[in-house]
């Protein structure tokens, strides 16, 4: 089994030394490269980047730079997707977004996690569960979103919070850790 294929079924896998993962990190950073240099005026070719570094996009999207991520193939977005600036998604597992959702400036998602055990985390492997954001969500500033999380459709995410767990649809979430406080209106 390759290292990509452990990565791809949430395994224990080699992220640092394995040849094709380095190579998949580095082609997402040259698009994020590109991106991030692009003019603000450059609405097509800043779409264009993201189009082809994503999975899959809706038609209207809008990243505010900079941006970066890990690989970018394990990215989808939903129609009418936003985020502020200075957005962060490590990606070796999949992170979706439905449609419109909107991210303030300064959020991190992470679906990447690394053993508490010293030796395994010292040679480089990893493990990562996958991240889903429903449709309609607004998440605030200096949020953090962990792995395995699932943030519900019309759920809002209170600024400064560090989600560790599922997020109901329809939920005012806050705090850290991120715990629902009450509904939506």
């Amino acid at each position: 089994m390759t290292e990509r294929e452990k990565m791809n079924a949430g395994m224990l896998y080699d992220a640092n030394f394995d040849s094709e993962l380095v190579k998949m990190r580095m082609e997402a950073k040259e698009l994020c490269y590109d991106y991030n240099h692009t003019r603000p005026s450059e609405e097509e070719g800043r779409t264009a980047i993201l189009k082809k570094l994503f999975k899959s996009t809706g038609e209207h999207l809008l990243i505010e730079q900079p941006f970066v991520c890990d690989y970018g193939c394990n990215i989808s977005v939903g129609e009418g997707f936003f985020a502020n600036y200075n957005l962060v998604i490590l990606d070796p597992a999949p992170v979706t977004f439905g449609d419109n959702c909107f991210i303030a400036p300064n959020c991190c998602f992470t679906t990447a996690a690394h053993p508490l055990d010293v030796e395994r985390r010292n040679v480089g492997l990893e493990t990562c569960k996958p991240i889903h954001v429903g449709n309609n969500v607004w998440i605030g500033a200096n949020v953090v979103v962990l792995p395995g999380v699932t943030i519900g459709d019309g759920a809002v995410i209170g600024a400064g919070s560090v989600v560790t767990r599922d997020i109901p649809a329809g939920a005012v979430a806050y705090g850290n850790p991120c715990r629902p406080h009450r509904k939506a209106e």
